[in-house]
């Protein structure tokens, strides 16, 4: 679509447009304030906070509660381990399910080679996998736990104190995730208590390593909304050298800066983010192809697996997909999922923020894999409380993970249990993907409403445009299709702070010396 400026000279002027009005006060937005399930729980702690509130002069900073309250849920998911830890892991192959207490993290140090002090990627294993199946930082991270373990006493003792080391090291992961949140969305730093709160990443936070890659994308996200795309670049590519799902924000992002013309910062995140995976991943792939290659030929070679519709399709057909086929739907899904998201920002009354577009291609992600371990929705955790930081709906979708949480165990222990079969039957377990399906789709569901309406967005309705934007925070478009080319812009009225949230034209002269 073109822009404003190329209309033709014989056409009349428009008259502009009346300037939105900006917020005129920096205040925090309170929770208690705007969220009425936020108010009733405060009830637990002396109700809402008052308006005459004098937040700076405390001690109890936003950043300081949520990052302690962060910990100390932390602590209880290290607590509700415990059965595993005491036995559940080392005796009896069905009772770490039964306690729904099962982590990869014990069993990997011995069946991935660090008891025997064998190099990941380098060293060739012995058991059922040759070569560790894990991207290269995270590799990193399981050989730096293993050399803080003691290598003494019994092989149950090592494994203990590998689940310990790793817990320690996660928990400062879980930390800096809650910081970032608290931080990212400057007038909102109470969100960042959805993220230290959320039932499913208590549970799932010591399952396997994901933490590592989920807090190197949360402080890129933070990065991005300090308008330093190099230094995102640098913490992403980072992040997806730990795993694979964080490249997945440079899809949305892409459309964004189209729209609204930031070439220059795209190329400068682009760039950053390639020569940081690089940097990492390099040396690992000219001197130990075959065991840095062992993730992505894994990721291939694997057949349908845990918690994904693929599964329900398989156990619900006589004759079942092979694994060529998902791996090229799920491709082709995934894409179209791509393409529907870039129409969406495109064609949107008012550009999307860089949240929500993020945390939609990360979720069409997981919905399109063909495997959803427990632990993958740490993934979407702080995307979800940047896009829609509304604790009903927040709340809803937690709810739906806690059970699919319960469900995966309880079906594993069914499994592993002989003819006693205590657990959860196959049918069972499908409708705890279905329900984990639906609580994902209905917060996808709920932001795609935010963009197409963001009137109905609660981090607009306090006079923000996108916090987590950066460059393009109140950023003018180029580029727009449809619906988004004509006014009136807003897709209904409301009637509260408006904020310029980028009418097509040429950049301001303040806009053009960022």
């Amino acid at each position: 679509m073109p822009s404003a400026e190329m209309t033709p000279a014989s056409m009349p002027e428009p008259e502009p447009e009346p300037e939105p009005v900006r917020p005129t006060t920096a205040e925090p937005v309170r929770p208690t304030g705007e969220d009425e399930i936020a108010r009733a729980g405060s009830e637990l702690i002396g109700g809402p906070l008052g308006r005459r509130a004098l937040l700076a002069t405390s001690w109890w900073t936003p950043i300081r509660v949520v990052a302690l309250v962060a910990i100390g849920m932390f602590a209880l998911g290290l607590v509700q381990k415990a059965p595993c830890y005491q036995s559940a892991w080392f005796f009896g192959a069905s009772s770490q399910y039964t306690h729904a207490c099962y982590s990869d993290i014990p069993h990997l140090y011995q069946g991935r080679g660090f008891a025997d002090h064998l190099v990941p990627y380098f060293d060739k294993l012995s058991g059922d996998m040759d070569y560790l199946e894990y991207p290269v930082l995270t590799g990193v991270f399981m050989e730096v736990a293993s050399w803080l373990t003691p290598h003494s006493g019994s092989i149950q003792r090592q494994e203990q104190w590998y689940w310990f080391v790793n817990a320690g090291m996660l928990m400062v992961c879980a930390a800096v995730i809650a910081v970032c949140a608290v931080r990212t969305h400057r007038r909102r730093p109470w969100d960042g208590l959805l993220v230290a709160l959320a039932p499913a990443f208590v549970l799932t936070a010591t399952i396997n390593w994901d933490l590592l890659a989920v807090a190197l994308t949360a402080a890129a996200m933070l990065m991005w909304s300090r308008s330093r795309p190099v230094a995102f670049g640098v913490l992403l590519g980072l992040a997806t050298a730990a795993k694979l799902y964080p490249v997945f924000l440079l899809a949305p992002l892409f459309v964004l800066c189209w729209r609204a013309g930031k070439w220059r910062e795209y190329t400068q995140a682009f760039g950053g983010a390639a020569i940081a995976w690089l940097v990492v991943n390099l040396p690992v792939m000219l001197f130990a192809f075959q065991g840095w290659s062992k993730f992505y030929t894994f990721s291939q070679e694997r057949g349908v697996d845990f918690g994904s519709f693929w599964l329900v399709w398989a156990q619900n057909s006589s004759n079942p997909p092979g694994t060529g086929f998902v791996n090229t739907a799920a491709l082709v899904l995934v894409v179209l999922c791509f393409l529907g998201i870039a129409a969406l920002t495109f064609t949107a009354p008012r550009r999307p923020r860089f949240a929500q577009l993020a945390f939609l291609m990360v979720a069409a992600f997981i919905l399109t894999n063909k495997v959803y371990s427990p632990q993958y929705v740490l993934w979407l955790v702080p995307l979800a409380v940047l896009a829609r930081p509304k604790w009903r709906d927040f709340l809803v979708w937690q709810a739906c993970e806690v059970a699919y949480f319960l469900g995966i165990w309880m079906y594993l222990a069914y499994t592993t249990s002989g003819d006693a079969h205590k657990g959860l039957p196959t049918h069972g377990y499908q409708w705890a993907i279905v329900l984990h399906l639906a609580g994902t789709l209905y917060l996808c569901a709920v932001v795609v409403r935010d963009i197409l309406m963001p009137e109905r967005d609660v981090v607009r309705r306090s006079g923000d445009d996108d916090p987590s934007g950066g460059v393009l925070d109140g950023a003018r478009d180029v580029f727009v299709f449809g619906a988004a080319a004509h006014p009136p812009r807003h897709a209904a009225h409301f009637e509260g702070p408006q904020v310029d949230w980028g009418r097509p034209g040429p950049p301001s002269s303040e806009e053009r010396s960022l």
